[in-house]
């Protein structure tokens, strides 16, 4: 590696990182690293019968995995730009003293999310192994798996893998790896 690709976070020539391609984050030993992304869900409004129908889901889906897999919990910044904007646009246009003043309140809030560095946290399940058709074979086990404990998966995106190791690597702040492709 070039040694002018130095992140100022983390000496870079110790990450065995290859490449990202296809939500597969692929080792200098061309093991590959990749997984799911759960979407979280609040078990705690369910009725009773429902939370605990959750819960076994999940016990069975984490018994059956044979294999060994990491739970991840990441934060990433919450991007509301689009969001903001067309709040303004939306007060530019409205004339209704009571509509721009509830719109107005938005924007506000909006504004305090932004300034202070609001987060939302993913969850992960990640494993690695260096054959291509067991990945995908335990890619759709698991999301089939988790469907049925009630819950919503898919495989994880190159942006995924990249928010992964921003934030194990660097305190959660953003690199520009010079080995890491699209």
């Amino acid at each position: 590696m070039n040694k002018a690709m130095r992140s100022k976070y983390t000496d870079v020539n110790f990450v065995p990182v290859k490449s990202i391609t296809n939500g597969v984050i692929i080792l200098d030993n061309n093991e590959k690293v990749t997984g799911i992304k759960i979407m979280p869900k609040n078990i705690f409004i369910l009725d009773q019968g429902s939370m605990y129908g959750t819960i076994n889901g999940l016990k069975d889906v984490y018994n059956m995995i044979d294999y060994e897999f990491w739970i991840v919990a990441a934060d990433r910044p919450v991007d509301i730009h689009v969001y903001l904007s067309q709040l303004e646009l939306l007060y530019n246009n409205v004339q209704s003293p009571v509509k721009r003043k509830l719109i107005m309140e938005d924007i506000n809030k909006a504004n305090m999310f932004m300034n202070n560095n609001i987060v939302d946290t993913e969850y992960f399940l990640l494993f690695k192994h260096r054959d291509g058709d067991l990945i995908q074979k335990r890619i759709r086990t698991l999301i089939n798996q988790f469907a049925s404990a009630g819950m919503t998966a898919f495989q994880i995106t190159n942006d995924d893998a990249r928010i992964i190791l921003d934030n194990f690597l660097n305190g959660g702040q953003t690199t520009g790896f010079g080995t890491v492709t699209s």
